[in-house]
This record gives C-alpha cells, structure tokens and sequence, in this order.
C-alpha cells in the first residue's frame, strides 16, 4: 500500500478517535462513524482511487499501531476534583481496614433478567449456536451484592426490588451478621440510598456511610461481581422460575468465596486516577 494512503489512514482514524472522546459540546463537527473495515475500503477507493481488500487495510492498519477492540464509555459529566477527593478519602478506609480498624463494604445493586445472555462460548464450526430460551419476558430477580473488603468475600441477597424498604433489610442484615465491627458502608447516590429512613437506620446500625462521587462507576468493584456472576449463571441459560435463578447465584457465591485471593484479584479496588482520562471530562 503507498505511503500516502497509509498516512491518510493514519490521520483519518486518529482525529476520529480524539474526536469520539471529546464531550459533544467540545466538537467541531458531527461525529463520524465507526470506521470499520468496510467503511475504510470504500473511503480508500473514493480518496485514492484504489482498490484494495479488507485483509491488506486489517494488516495495514495492524503495522500502523492499531487494534480492533471494544470501547469503553467515558462518563464526561464525573467531577475529577470530587473523584479525586473521594480517593483520599477511601485511602484513609483502606489503611483502617488494613489495620483492622474498621470493615470497608462496598455495596451495588442489579436486576438480573431470568431470560439468557447470549454472550460468546465455543461452539461447532458451520452450525449456528442455538440456547434455548422459554421466553420469559423481563421477569427478573433484585440482587443486592455486598463485597467485603476485609474478608474477601461477597453477600449476593435476593429481593423483588431494590426500595427503601428493602435497603433497609439489608442494613440490618449486615449488622446482624456483623455485630461486632465499624462498618464503613460505600454505595451509589440512589434515591432510596439517600431516604431519610435509611440514613436515619444506618445511624442507628452504626454503619458510615460514604457515597460515591457522581457519575463514578468505576469505583464500585461489585460492577465486576455482576459481569462475574453473568458469564457463570445467565450466559447461555434460561431460567423458568425466579428460585431456579437464585438457587445457581447462591451456588456461585459459594464458589468464589471459597477462594479470597481470586476473589479480589477479580473484584479491584481502584484507588487512583488516570491523568488523561481525567482531561477528557466536561468537569474540568
């Protein structure tokens, strides 16, 4: 492939992908699309007047330094000043926990639908990969997932919902199995996380709370519980009933409790920011 095309690949998709994590409101213009190899063919025959195959752009583009792999969303509305705060704040928990001062609890929710996920999985080549579904609909069981710094261990709590009412109940849940220990609780900004009742409760539990900074995600390690718990229970399987869902999720927490150093090898805790992501955010 000439040097001029390959420099013009270069460009194109470099100015693309600064321009896919600019906030919308920074952009000079529309954003473009993905550019995939199909795409690249035909804007290399209309630039350059040549023809070349999808296999020459993959090589090509794989000796330029590029990959082709999935992104990851940027939640440009987060605060770096608030998230980096929050760190020192978690530092000061993780050395308590370190010393035994204290139990750091990191809590989540998710609804986990009794229909499968597809996900990948090997399969015999030239057959389709069929899992069989009884299609029941958006029935879907409330997990509360709880990870338990000190412990390296997770709590996976089954309710119809996730409410106040039912926050409540893990709350005390918590403390009774815990009766003895400082928690420090860290959790999301969720309506019911900041109900009167609950905060008023978490008082009386002598359970600190700490809720994470806005639009900060990626400082719950129970986020990587769920895809976790995913791939092992919902991938390629279909569940009638909800007690046939919670039966395997109890059977998983049994699993990887069994092994700590996995566990948290699984569930990271991240306790420091990356400059240049942090750049990109409307906040700053």
């Amino acid at each position: 492939m000439p040097e001029a095309v390959k420099t013009g690949l270069e460009e194109t998709l470099h100015e693309a992908l600064v321009d896919a994590a600019r906030p919308p409101q920074h952009r000079q213009t529309l954003p473009l699309p993905r550019w995939t190899l199909k795409r690249l063919v035909a804007w290399v025959k209309t630039t350059f007047a040549i023809d070349c195959s999808k296999e020459t752009l993959r090589k090509n583009l794989k000796s330029l330094g590029f990959s082709w792999k999935k992104a990851r969303k940027l939640l440009n509305k987060a605060n770096p000043k608030q998230r980096s705060e929050f760190l020192k704040q978690l530092q000061g928990l993780l050395d308590k926990a370190l010393h035994e001062q204290c139990w750091v609890v990191y809590l989540d929710e998710a609804h986990i639908h009794l229909d499968t996920d597809e996900g990948y999985g090997w399969s015999i080549c030239g057959q389709r990969f069929w899992v069989s579904s009884s299609s029941p609909g958006l029935a879907k069981v409330s997990f509360y997932g709880l990870y338990l710094y000190n412990l390296g261990q997770v709590r996976i709590w089954p309710y119809e919902r996730a409410n106040q009412e039912h926050t409540l109940d893990v709350l005390k849940r918590l403390r009774v199995e815990f009766p003895d220990v400082p928690i420090k609780l860290i959790w999301d900004n969720a309506p019911y996380h900041r109900a009167h009742a609950v905060q008023t409760a978490s008082e009386a539990f002598e359970i600190a709370l700490f809720p994470l900074p806005a639009y900060s995600p990626d400082f719950m390690p129970v986020e990587h519980l769920w895809q976790w718990l995913r791939e092992d229970v919902t991938y390629h399987t279909c569940y009638d009933r909800p007690s046939d869902l919670i039966r395997q999720v109890e059977q998983f927490q049994e699993r990887i409790n069994a092994n700590p150093i996995a566990l948290a090898d699984r569930l990271w805790v991240k306790s420091h920011l990356e400059s240049e992501e942090e750049k990109l955010r409307v906040s700053t």
